[in-house]
C-alpha cells in the first residue's frame, strides 16, 4: 500500500514538473512566438499569370507554383488520403496528439527507428508557415505551442485547408492542385483514387517519392496510402485492389501555355515588377495584355515562315554537328534520342539525326524518337551557302546535301490544298530539311486608335535570343522615313502634284573635298515627277530634294510630332534616304498618325491588373483619337484635344528658323479655361493635321496600287490582298543590312523588319535555283522580298472579316483634274490627265495648256526649284 502511495506521489510530482517544466518552455519562447492570427487573412504565395486581351495563358512567374483551392473544390478522397496517412486523428486531437507521439515512441522503442512521424497536421502546418525544417528539440516545442494557438483560432476544415494549398510536394509544386497539373496533367476532380494516393503520399519525401523521380518508390508510397485509407475507413477493399493494380503513368507537365508569345510575356513581366516589385511573382496577380491571340499567332507564323524562307533561298549552311563518321558505328535510336535530349526545339525545329541517305531522300531520327523520312521536295532547296550573295549550285542527289551521322534540323511543314466546290480543304504534313536562320525579323501591329500593341515578335526565337528586336532594337529604317518628309514638305506648300526633278544630284563638300552622289536604287532617272510618284515608286533623289524643299532644320523639328528622338535623326541630307535610327515600335507608333488622321497615340502593352481575388487593381487609360467628326458630337472633348495638342506642340524645342506653323486653329486661354478636371477619358493630341494625313495615305496607298500609267509601287506585292483601303512603304538601307515594310489596314498598323544583328552582314542577294521553278525570289534583298511577305500574310489574316472601307475624303479636300505631265489642271479626259486631292487653296490654278517651254521643268535647273 505504501509503494502504490509513493508510486502515485511520484507520479505527481512527476506530472507537475513536467506540466511546469511545459509552461516553463512557454514562457521562456512566448516573446518570440509568431501571431498566429494573421493566418485568417493569410495570402498564399502563387505566381504571376500573363494573358492575352482575350484570356489566353501566355506565360506564368514565379518559383512556385500553386493552384490555390477551396476544401470543398477538392475530392474527398483525396483529403482523406492526407488524413489518413499524416494524421489519422486529426479531427480528435487539439494541434498536439500526445495518443500519436505515444504510438510512434513505442514504435521507435520497438523497431530502434522512428518509423512514424509524430507532428500532426496542424504541426507540419505551422512548420511550413512560421518555422524552418531543422530538427531540434526547441523548433518541436515551439511548434507544438504555435500548433495548439492555431486549433485555437481556426477551425479544423480552416487547417485543411490552407495546408493543403501550402505543403510542398516536389518539383516546385505548391498544394494539391499544382501537383495534379504536375504529376499528371489534370486538374484535381479528374484524379482516379490511385493518382491521390501517390498525391497525399508525397509530403514523407516531395523529392524522391514522386512518379517522375522514381516510379518504384512511388508506386511503393502509393500502396502504404491506399493500406492506411483502408484500414481507416475511407475505401473499400476492392477499392484498394483496383487502384494498386493500376500503373502509374507520370510526367513532368510545364504550365499549359495557349499562346506562345515569350517577348509579350516578358515585357509585361518587366513591367509588373517594375510597378509592383518582387511581390508582382507571389501575390498571384493576374495582368492582361492588350495582344490579340488570333493576330499574335498570324504573326508568329508569318515573320517565322519568311525568316526561314529567306534563309533557305541563300543555300544550306551544312550540319550542326557530326554524331559519327563514315565508317564508325552508328547510334541507335535510343543512343540518338539521349544524344540530342540536350539540344533545344526552337519553334518548329526540331533537332534530328541522319541514320540513312538513298538517292533523294534520307531517313532520321527526331529528338523525340520518331523516324521520318524526308522527300526531295523537302531538301531540293538546299544548294550550299558560300556566302550572302552566293550560292551554290542546284543538288541533284540527297547524298550531295546529306551524310549519316550529321545532327540536322527539321521541320513538320503544314500543306492545305485549298476547297473547292465539291471538296473541303485538305490539310497534309511532311518533313523538311531546315536550318537555324542566320538572320534574324520582329514584328509588331498596334491600333492607330489609342496605341494598344497587338503583336509583338521580338526575333526568331526567344529560347535562341530572349533581345527584344521590336522595342530594343534600333536600326536604320531607309526609305520607311520617306512619309515623314513628305508630310512635312506637304506642311510646307507641296502637293501631290508638285513636280520633283528625278534627276542625279552632286552636292560638293568644299571642307573635305569629296562629292555626295545619292543614287536611285535602281540606276534610272525620269526626270521632273509628281511628288505621288516619288514616294510611292520610293526615289531617292526627289526624296532628297523634297527634304530640301521643306528645309532641314524644319523637318527634323517637324519629325519629332510623331514620337522621334532629336537624338535619332542626323542633322544632314541623308536623313531623307533613311540614316535615322528608330526601334520598329517607334517606326510603326509614327505611322499611327498617319493611319488615324494626324494624332499621337503611345504603345501600352498592359492593359489591366487583377489581385488573386480577381479584383481590378490596375486599368490602362490610353490617350484615343477623337477626329473633327468627334470632336464637331463633343465640344468638351474639342476642348481637351485642343489641350493634348498645346501642351505636345508646346515642347517643341525648334532651332533658330522659322516656327512650325499650327495644326489647326488655336482655342483662346478663354475656352481652355472651361476644361477644369481632368477627363476620364483621355484624349491624344493632332500633331499633323487630318488632311496632311490624309494627302500621305493617298501616297501609301500608291506604293501597293501605282495610278494608271505607273501602276506599281515598291509595296506592289500587297495587291494579293485584293484591297484598296490599304497603304505602306518598304524600306532598305545601304547594302541591304536592314529590310522593312510599314503599312496600315483598317484599325491596325504594323511593321516589320528583317536583317542582321551583327551590322556587318547584308541580306545579300540570291541567283535562280532551277530545282524550285519559276515562283521563287532571286536577286538582291530589299523591303519589297525580304519583309514585306510578313506583313502580307498577317494583314490577310488580321483584315478577313473586315470589309472593305470606302474611302473618308476629310473637310477642305479637293479633287481637281491634271496633267500628268505638269501637274496644272486638265481640261479634257484621257490617258494624259488624272484626279488628284489637294487640300482646299493648294490646287493649281494654271491650265497645263498655258504652261511654255520656259516654264516647264527644267533638269539643268531642277537645284534651284526643288
Amino acid at each position: 500500500m505504501k509503494f502504490i502511495k509513493r508510486l502515485l506521489i511520484l507520479a505527481i510530482i512527476c506530472i507537475t514538473l513536467g506540466v511546469g517544466t511545459i509552461f516553463g518552455f512557454y514562457l521562456y519562447l512566448k516573446p518570440g512566438l509568431p501571431d498566429v492570427a494573421k493566418l485568417k487573412n493569410i495570402e498564399l504565395q502563387t505566381p504571376l499569370k500573363v494573358y492575352s486581351a482575350d484570356g489566353e495563358l501566355i506565360s506564368q512567374f514565379g518559383e512556385k507554383r500553386r493552384i490555390p483551392l477551396t476544401l470543398k473544390q477538392m475530392p474527398p478522397l483525396l483529403v482523406d488520403g492526407f488524413i489518413a496517412t499524416e494524421d489519422s486523428r486529426f479531427y480528435e486531437h487539439h494541434g498536439v496528439d500526445p495518443i500519436g507521439i505515444a504510438r510512434a515512441a513505442f514504435v521507435m522503442l520497438i523497431s530502434g527507428h522512428a518509423r512514424q512521424g509524430a507532428s500532426t497536421i496542424t504541426q507540419q502546418l505551422a512548420r511550413n508557415f512560421f518555422l524552418s525544417n531543422k530538427k531540434t528539440f526547441s523548433r518541436k516545442i515551439r511548434e507544438a505551442f504555435i500548433a495548439i494557438h492555431i486549433e485555437q483560432i481556426l477551425t479544423k476544415d480552416q487547417i485543411l485547408d490552407l495546408y493543403l494549398n501550402k505543403i510542398y510536394l516536389g518539383y516546385r509544386s505548391y498544394g494539391v492542385g499544382a501537383a495534379a497539373q504536375v504529376y499528371f496533367g489534370k486538374d484535381v476532380n479528374q484524379l482516379t483514387l490511385s493518382e491521390m494516393a501517390v498525391i497525399a503520399g508525397l509530403p514523407k519525401a516531395p523529392s524522391t517519392m514522386n512518379p517522375i523521380y522514381s516510379i518504384d518508390r512511388a508506386t511503393t508510397r502509393r500502396n502504404v496510402v491506399l493500406d492506411r485509407m483502408f484500414k481507416e475507413g475511407y475505401i473499400t477493399q476492392a477499392q484498394m485492389d483496383q487502384a494498386r493494380s493500376e500503373p502509374i503513368v507520370s510526367r513532368y507537365h510545364r504550365t499549359e501555355i495557349q499562346l506562345y508569345a515569350p517577348y509579350v510575356a516578358e515585357r509585361a513581366r518587366a513591367w509588373m515588377v517594375h510597378r509592383y516589385g518582387e511581390d508582382a511573382y507571389t501575390k498571384g496577380m493576374d495582368v492582361y495584355t492588350t495582344v490579340n491571340a488570333k493576330l499574335q499567332h498570324a504573326a508568329q507564323q508569318s515573320a517565322v515562315d519568311n525568316l526561314l524562307s529567306y534563309d533557305e533561298r541563300h543555300g544550306y549552311r551544312g550540319a550542326t554537328a557530326v554524331i559519327w563518321k563514315p565508317g564508325q558505328t552508328p547510334l541507335n535510336a535510343n543512343q540518338i534520342v539521349e544524344k540530342l535530349s540536350n539540344q533545344p526545339t526552337y519553334g518548329e525545329l526540331v533537332p534530328a539525326v541522319v541514320t540513312q541517305v538513298q538517292h533523294q531522300s534520307v531517313t532520321v531520327v527526331t529528338k523525340t524518337g520518331e523516324t521520318v523520312a524526308l522527300n526531295w521536295n523537302g531538301m531540293k532547296w538546299a544548294r550550299k551557302f558560300q556566302t550572302n550573295s552566293s550560292q551554290g549550285p542546284a543538288p541533284t542527289t540527297a547524298a550531295q546535301i546529306l551524310t549519316a551521322g550529321q545532327q540536322i534540323w527539321v521541320q513538320n511543314k503544314a500543306t492545305t490544298v485549298a476547297a473547292t466546290a465539291d471538296t473541303a480543304a485538305i490539310t497534309t504534313s511532311h518533313w523538311v530539311l531546315s536550318q537555324v536562320p542566320g538572320a534574324n525579323t520582329s514584328f509588331v501591329a498596334m491600333s492607330p486608335d489609342n496605341g494598344a500593341i497587338l503583336a509583338m515578335i521580338g526575333g526568331f526565337n526567344y529560347t535562341q535570343s530572349k533581345f527584344n528586336r521590336a522595342t530594343q532594337s534600333i536600326r536604320q529604317v531607309g526609305s520607311g522615313i520617306k512619309p515623314f518628309i513628305y508630310s512635312a514638305a506637304i506642311q510646307k506648300g507641296m502637293t501631290l502634284a508638285t513636280l520633283i526633278n528625278d534627276a542625279p544630284i552632286t552636292k560638293w563638300d568644299k571642307w573635305q573635298g569629296t562629292a555626295w552622289r545619292p543614287k536611285n536604287a535602281d540606276g534610272r532617272y525620269g526626270g521632273p515627277t509628281r511628288a505621288r510618284i516619288g514616294l510611292a515608286r520610293s526615289i531617292n533623289v526627289m526624296a532628297i530634294r523634297v527634304l530640301r524643299l521643306a528645309g532641314l532644320d524644319y523637318t527634323i523639328n517637324y519629325l519629332t510630332r510623331f514620337g522621334f528622338k532629336r537624338s535619332d535623326l542626323p542633322h544632314a541630307e541623308p536623313l531623307a534616304l533613311g540614316a535615322g535610327s528608330l526601334t520598329p515600335l517607334e517606326l510603326v507608333q509614327g505611322y499611327s498618325v498617319f493611319a488615324n488622321g494626324g494624332y499621337a497615340v503611345k504603345p501600352f502593352l498592359i492593359n489591366k491588373v487583377d489581385n488573386s481575388n480577381g479584383e481590378l487593381i490596375y486599368s490602362a487609360n490610353p490617350k484615343i483619337v477623337c477626329n473633327d467628326v468627334c470632336q464637331s458630337q463633343n465640344p468638351q472633348a474639342k476642348m481637351q484635344v485642343a489641350l493634348a495638342t498645346a501642351a505636345a506642340t508646346a515642347t517643341e524645342n525648334a532651332p533658330a528658323n522659322k516656327p512650325l506653323p499650327p495644326i489647326a486653329e488655336k482655342p483662346t486661354l478663354e475656352q481652355l479655361e472651361q476644361v477644369i478636371t481632368p477627363p476620364a477619358v483621355r484624349y491624344a493630341p493632332e500633331v499633323i493635321s487630318e488632311q496632311n494625313a490624309f494627302l500621305v495615305r493617298q501616297m501609301l496607298i500608291s506604293n501597293i496600287w501605282g495610278e494608271p500609267g505607273h501602276p506599281y509601287g515598291t509595296g506592289f506585292r500587297a495587291r494579293v490582298l485584293g484591297r484598296h483601303d490599304i497603304g505602306g512603304k518598304t524600306g532598305t538601307t545601304n547594302d541591304s543590312k536592314d529590310a522593312w515594310y510599314t503599312g496600315f489596314g483598317p484599325n491596325i498598323v504594323a511593321t516589320t523588319w528583317v536583317g542582321f544583328d551583327n551590322h556587318r552582314h547584308t541580306l545579300g542577294r540570291t541567283s535562280f535555283n532551277k530545282n524550285l521553278g519559276k515562283n521563287q525570289v532571286a536577286g538582291g534583298e530589299y523591303g519589297g522580298n525580304a519583309a514585306q511577305p510578313t506583313w502580307i500574310n498577317f494583314m490577310r489574316v488580321a483584315l478577313k472579316n473586315t470589309p472593305e472601307q470606302p474611302l473618308q475624303i476629310p473637310a477642305d479636300i479637293v479633287k481637281v483634274r491634271i496633267d500628268r505631265a505638269t501637274g496644272k489642271l486638265s481640261d479634257h479626259d484621257g490617258s494624259s490627265s488624272i484626279y488628284e486631292y489637294f487640300i482646299k487653296g493648294t490646287e493649281p490654278t494654271q491650265s497645263a495648256r498655258q504652261v511654255t517651254s520656259e516654264q516647264k521643268f527644267d533638269t539643268e535647273t531642277a537645284e534651284e526649284l526643288f
